[in-house]
């Protein structure tokens, strides 16, 4: 009876210590696989969100390989390009005045430094900042006149700071811009919401054009407080209208961009004018050229100015650049092409 009672101790002793080993397993599995569960799906939700490579390189508009890696503290010389950056899904910490000065460009990163006009940067700004990439412009023209940044990057590149030089003048420029900088951020799905559709929204507007034999003809304008110049399809606004069936008059007339003169568009007499003031001052702008017009009484025997067809641009819309609003700048100049085509 004594064996037997040794025998059952021991037995129950084995089980209860197999028992216990089991768990003591079993327990660091059941915790692996709850946290891996939970991690793949933390994963999973941040990557369909942002999914920015560590490293990217790419080529910019003057031709210079330029690699980021993660950038955060951006600074853009373009108020316009700032805002791009932003519906790339990017912060700034710095970007040129004009940025701020124009609602068009709703900057809202928090805390950003001014570093200048954009046609006259403030590169100690720009370096104080310690940016980790900086994004410029290589185009000129424009209210600052040579607005190039170009001579900048000698500066820059001894600092370490990668820049990239863009040059945006039609839609399709914008585009290839916000393609480089949501490839940067990880952010396809607002390429698509700031650029497919913006693109695909403009196709329906040039679409919706019903094609003539006989265009119509315009003469575009900007005006300032100091005077008037005539633009031709290779401008922004331009460019807008030929892509609208319009005939730039300025285009045939290349006498019109370095001797504009009233006489030659009353002798050219387009079927609409118009005009898109420029600097910071758009009365005073506007005043100017309703100054020059009151001193031609053949101005208001125009075929433009007799049946409406003398029209102010927004310059949000045709001046600066409208980036996601560009959809917007086409829907309106087709308005006003429908309206003439309504009273033909």
């Amino acid at each position: 009876m004594s064996h037997a009672l040794h025998r059952n101790v021991f037995a129950s002793c084995v089980a209860t210590l197999f028992l216990l080993a089991f768990f003591a397993l079993l327990l660091p599995l059941v915790g692996c696989s709850s946290s891996d569960t939970d991690g793949s799906k933390r994963d999973d939700a941040a990557s369909s969100q942002v999914d920015a490579p560590d490293s990217y390189t790419f080529t910019d508009d003057m031709g210079n390989e330029v690699t980021v890696s993660n950038p955060e503290r951006v600074v853009a010389c373009m108020g316009s390009f700032a805002n791009t950056w932003e519906l790339a899904g990017g912060t700034l910490v710095g970007a040129s005045d004009d940025a701020f000065t124009f609602d068009a460009f709703e900057i809202t990163s928090p805390d950003v430094a001014k570093v200048g006009d954009f046609s006259s940067i403030n590169l100690e700004s720009v370096i104080a900042l310690e940016p980790d990439f900086v994004i410029m412009t290589c185009g000129t023209g424009g209210r600052g006149g040579d607005s190039s940044q170009a001579d900048l990057k000698a500066v820059l590149d001894a600092s370490g700071i990668p820049v990239a030089y863009f040059e945006v003048t039609v839609f399709e420029d914008y585009l290839r811009m916000l393609r480089i900088f949501c490839d940067i951020t990880g952010r396809d799905d607002l390429y698509r919401q700031n650029g497919e559709a913006v693109q695909e929204a403009i196709e329906q507007v040039v679409s919706g054009v019903s094609a003539e034999s006989q265009p119509p003809t315009a003469l575009l304008m900007t005006t300032y407080s100091r005077g008037t110049r005539v633009q031709t399809s290779s401008s922004m606004a331009g460019d807008m209208l030929a892509d609208l069936g319009v005939a730039n008059l300025a285009d045939e007339n290349s006498s019109l961009l370095s001797d504009f003169s009233l006489e030659s568009i009353i002798e050219l007499d387009p079927d609409f004018i118009f005009v898109i003031p420029m600097g910071n001052d758009t009365e005073a702008a506007m005043r100017n050229l309703e100054a020059q017009t009151a001193e031609h009484p053949a101005w208001a025997t125009l075929s433009a100015v007799q049946n409406g067809r003398y029209i102010m641009l927004d310059p949000d819309l045709f001046l600066y650049k409208p980036n996601a609003n560009w959809a917007k700048s086409y829907e309106v100049l087709s308005a006003h092409l429908g309206d003439v085509e309504g009273e033909a």
